[in-house]
């Protein structure tokens, strides 16, 4: 339960924290800010994982706050480029 309210916290900071280090105006409310830092965790968990040998260790295990930051400004740099808010100009915004 403690470890469960850990993640929310420490997904929620990474969320926050990457929505602060990604230039441009993110609309999204408190529990999309959670869930894009929770899964920053996942990823960068993941990513830390393949880099330093923690599979063979102690398996997958979502990342640390710097982990998770890393993680959560990669989610949302894929989740802008795919939605197409920012880069080319096209998308919603251009069609106008």
């Amino acid at each position: 339960m403690l470890s469960l309210l850990w993640l929310l916290v420490v997904g929620l900071i990474a969320g926050l924290l990457a929505r602060a280090l990604v230039p441009g105006r993110d609309s999204m409310g408190l529990g999309a800010t959670l869930l894009l830092g929770v899964s920053g965790s996942v990823v960068g968990g993941l990513l830390l994982g393949l880099l330093f040998g923690g599979f063979r260790d102690r398996g997958f295990s979502p990342a640390g706050i710097i982990g998770s930051v890393i993680g959560a400004v990669i989610v949302l740099v894929v989740h802008n480029r795919i939605s197409g808010r920012r880069g080319s100009g096209t998308g919603a915004r251009g069609a106008a």
